[in-house]
């Protein structure tokens, strides 16, 4: 089971930590992954992080702005977003997946999802 958290209202140009908690099975040897949906919008891929850490994937209007990181030891992954913008706004959702490579695709399905947490960013 997944969990997220984080939710808030931030301005514009301020930073918001999200985190994605998960139960009931040790976390290491998932993907996981950040994914958004702003109203009327299709839900969109944010970043990505293997089962270690080591390696991480970013849409382009997250790079440079969005960092994710995880604490296996805690079953934890983050999402460090900084220099928030209103067109940021949006339902978060973090999804992991036993697939060795699925942290890679964009597009590759996930098997488990946790509820979104709302993130707001006023201009």
């Amino acid at each position: 089971q997944l969990q997220a958290f984080g939710e808030g209202l931030v301005q514009a140009g301020g930073s918001l930590r999200l985190s994605c908690a998960a139960s009931g099975r040790p976390f290491s040897s998932y993907a996981v992954g950040w994914f958004r949906q702003a109203p009327g919008k299709e839900r969109e891929f944010v970043a990505s992080t293997s089962s270690s850490g080591r390696s991480t994937n970013y849409a382009d209007y997250a790079k440079g702005r969005f960092t994710i990181s995880r604490d296996n030891a805690k079953n934890t992954v983050y999402l460090q977003m900084n220099s928030l913008k209103p067109e940021d706004t949006a339902v978060y959702y973090c999804a992991a997946d036993p697939g060795g490579s699925t942290w890679y695709f964009p597009g590759a399905p996930y098997d488990y999802w946790g509820q979104g947490t709302q993130v707001t960013v006023s201009s």
